[in-house]
């Protein structure tokens, strides 16, 4: 039986909606991703934008994708990258790393856009404290299928018999898609878990009305059809299930409760390292 999931909604001010599917009660993991958030679309007046301070990560990859606007990533490795629509920003978390995302300059003194998803693919045991690493991949990097008014991006893993580049570390579902109205599309069934999200756009499933920005998990081994009513915009996400229980904690996530532990006091004192240019930083939480 299909499942479908209401997200909940944080309002971070100024009309900066997030919309987070996973985890919840329904899914506490899809394949490897612990972690869907859709924010936006929201509009910035000129001297506005989005201000995400430093705030650090362990045991994860995060995975930034836009449909509209800019974000202007720095982290603790020396890396700067403005991701732009259809561009991927890989972030592999691994033993630690810290990072910032805002509006770039340019954009912020003319007014501007923030849509997109951003989701967390927790890293199998093996590679839970690896060496961080980022990676950016144009969107004319990215694998693209062009069908009958469906337009179909791999961002990671593999999907309709394309390869994205970005390097993945377990079997990984995570597809871009766009649809014109009356277009179909069926839903890649390569993998054992998916989950389907939709942004934007009245769209059904094998007949059946799907909400905008809502999660619909489909059952396992089946073929749905994705119908657009009208433009729908929409994520396909999943892969291989997890290697075992995953705790998350703020931005950390561990298959070790005192791994966590030791992150929290890393933050604290200072050793995820500096991001040049960007001196501010988000607390620890208190709770």
């Amino acid at each position: 039986m299909t499942t479908i999931i209401e997200p909940r909604v944080h309002d971070l001010g100024g009309g900066f909606m997030v919309r987070r599917s996973v985890p919840t009660l329904q899914a506490r993991s899809v394949g490897p991703f612990v972690f869907v958030d859709h924010f936006g679309p929201v509009v910035f007046e000129a001297g506005r934008g989005l201000d995400v301070r430093p705030h650090p990560h362990i045991g994860l990859a995060t995975v930034t994708f836009l449909w509209g606007g800019a974000i202007n990533h720095r982290d603790t490795l020396g890396s700067e990258q403005v991701i732009r629509p259809g561009d991927v920003n890989w972030m592999t978390a691994g033993r630690g790393i810290a990072h910032s995302e805002r509006t770039p300059p340019a954009e912020r003194a003319s007014g501007s856009e923030a849509h997109g998803m951003q989701t967390w693919v927790a890293l199998p045991k093996a590679y839970e404290e690896t060496d961080p690493a980022f990676y950016h991949f144009p969107a004319s990097a990215l694998p693209r299928q062009q069908r009958d008014g469906a337009l179909l991006r791999v961002i990671a893993g593999r999907a309709y018999g394309e390869e994205s580049p970005v390097k993945v570390f377990a079997d990984t579902l995570n597809v871009a898609i766009d649809l014109q109205p009356d277009a179909e599309i069926v839903l890649d069934d390569g993998h054992v878990e998916r989950a389907l999200y939709i942004l934007e756009g009245e769209a059904q499933l094998d007949g059946v009305d799907i909400p905008a920005r809502y999660l619909v998990v489909p059952d396992r081994g089946t073929r749905p059809k994705l119908r657009a009513r009208t433009p729908v915009k929409a994520m396909l996400l999943g892969g291989e299930p997890l290697d075992g229980h995953r705790h998350l904690w703020w931005n950390f996530v561990s298959s070790s409760k005192e791994r966590i532990e030791q992150a929290k006091q890393d933050w604290l004192e200072g050793r995820f390292g500096r991001i040049e240019g960007d001196d501010e930083f988000i607390p620890l939480p208190q709770r």
